[in-house]
């Protein structure tokens, strides 16, 4: 084994003990990237929390660049299904009543100017998240949604919305139903918007904690819908 002489070298922002190389003079900090399960799944928790990444470095002594190494890692496993399981053979499945709200939700990346429009899809009768897509808020953007959502929901479900105009020639006529807020028709939506935003720190109405990258952005958001697709179907 080769010994690198070092020297103890101050203290870290996290008051960690820093080390300087002899030789070289690169500097670290001794075991720096040796995190332990437990200290990982606490994180992960803490993710789905109203918890900005600097607020988890304080709180778990972590540093700030192994906790972005270990987010991206994190975000690029997620799966593209949303975690949507399966229904169960005991539970009954009406596929002519397939019912789904959408709506569009705001949010930004880097700066309040950039805007990120957050569209998502919501079953009705199960409460899980069909699909999402962030982009702006064109027509484009609610045809990207469409695309994603299941096949038997395109096929056979009524869709509830509000009357932006980007929905009209995605959503086919027949089976799409504009209605106000009053009507309460698109409130299992709107309440899952209330709830993301209450979650995730990245989507608060007045944010401090922006996302500096889209990817992150669109990743938080994905993270926290696959748990809570999860748990949608634990629960029930």
């Amino acid at each position: 084994m080769r010994i690198i002489a070092h020297e103890k070298n101050d203290h870290t922002h996290y008051r960690k003990q820093n080390y300087r190389c002899k030789s070289c003079g690169r500097q670290f900090v001794r075991d720096s990237q040796r995190v332990d399960g437990d200290t990982r799944a606490l994180v992960k928790k803490q993710l789905l929390e109203r918890l900005s990444l600097r607020g988890i470095c304080r709180v778990t002594g972590l540093s700030l660049t192994w906790l972005l190494q270990f987010v991206a890692a994190l975000y690029e496993r997620l799966p593209d299904g949303l975690c949507l399981a399966a229904a169960s053979p005991q539970r009954p499945v009406h596929l002519l009543r397939l019912e789904a709200e959408v709506d569009e939700l705001w949010s930004c990346v880097r700066r309040r100017a950039d805007k990120q429009w957050l569209w998502l899809a919501f079953d009705k009768e199960s409460r899980r998240v069909l699909a999402f897509f962030v982009g702006d808020r064109s027509r484009e953007s609610a045809r990207e949604l469409w695309r994603r959502l299941p096949a038997a929901y395109r096929e056979r479900a009524t869709f509830y919305s509000d009357d932006w105009e980007a929905y009209k020639g995605v959503i086919p006529a027949a089976r799409h139903v504009v209605c106000g807020k009053e009507s309460g028709r698109t409130s299992g939506v709107e309440r899952f918007n209330c709830t993301l935003r209450q979650r995730v720190s990245r989507l608060v109405r007045k944010p401090l904690s922006f996302s500096k990258k889209l990817a992150n952005h669109i990743g938080a958001i994905k993270y926290f819908i696959c748990h809570y697709n999860r748990e949608v179907i634990r629960l029930v």
